[in-house]
């Protein structure tokens, strides 16, 4: 699979009414799931700096981000959603589904 085009990947986000957030910013993460499957990730370390805390600040500000989208999306407040985050995390810390692969 080749990255970077618009239109490799099916069910694609569409960025342009986010272009104005995106000024200036360089992207360090992807992220895909299948449905009953392991999510796909891929980090771009260089992106984000030298100390892996930075991604743990992002995955932070993600979940956050994501708990309001769950919200708008479903009616249910966001910190409902945020509390399943945390859960989802927490239970995937615990007993991990994936451990990764290095991609070259």
């Amino acid at each position: 699979m080749t990255f970077g085009r618009k239109g490799v990947v099916t069910d694609e986000l569409d960025l342009s009414g986010a272009a104005h957030l995106l000024q200036g910013s360089r992207e360090f993460l992807r992220m895909w799931a299948r449905p009953g499957g392991p999510a796909t990730c891929l980090v771009d370390p260089a992106a984000l700096g030298a100390d892996p805390a930075l991604l743990g600040i992002a995955l932070v500000d993600c979940a956050r981000h994501g708990a309001r989208a769950w919200a708008n999306a479903t009616g249910i407040t966001e910190a409902e959603a945020l509390a399943r985050i945390w859960f989802g995390m927490d239970a995937e810390r615990q007993s991990p589904t994936d451990l990764g692969k290095e991609v070259h």
